[in-house]
């Protein structure tokens, strides 16, 4: 089998793949205005497509209180701490300095302007 995608109930889903479209370079893959006003965002590989909808049926997740090792998206970037400094700029919060582990991966958290944990993360070994 192979992951489709993951879907977030979240506040503002229009706002959000706006935000994520021009900030973090996704693009609207599929919509609906609907109620629930549903909008897939794939990243810029097109390998990862997640899901953003205001689903009335089911509780918005506290996401700002999530301690981001729980919950988070993570972005490879080439220059972690450069678009930290940039996405802090376009209106997201810091969850963290750029920090290295033990494998030698560069990485930082921030907050999209709904409280959603990004991490951006610069591997020293692709994953894939």
């Amino acid at each position: 089998m192979t992951i489709e995608h993951l879907a977030l109930n979240v506040a503002d889903p229009v706002a959000m793949a706006a935000w994520y479209g021009q900030h973090l370079g996704t693009r609207v893959v599929r919509k609906f205005e609907g109620a629930t006003h549903t909008h897939f965002i794939a990243d810029a590989a097109g390998r990862v497509v997640l899901e953003l909808y205001h689903q009335t049926k089911a509780p918005i997740p506290d996401y700002g209180a999530l301690d981001p090792f729980v919950f988070h998206i993570a972005f490879l970037a080439d220059d972690v701490a450069g678009e930290r400094k940039r996405l802090l700029a376009a209106g997201a919060g810091s969850a963290g300095e750029v920090t290295t582990n033990e494998a030698g991966d560069v990485m930082t958290f921030v907050r999209d302007p709904w409280g959603l944990t990004v991490q951006l993360m610069k591997r020293a070994k692709a994953i894939l």
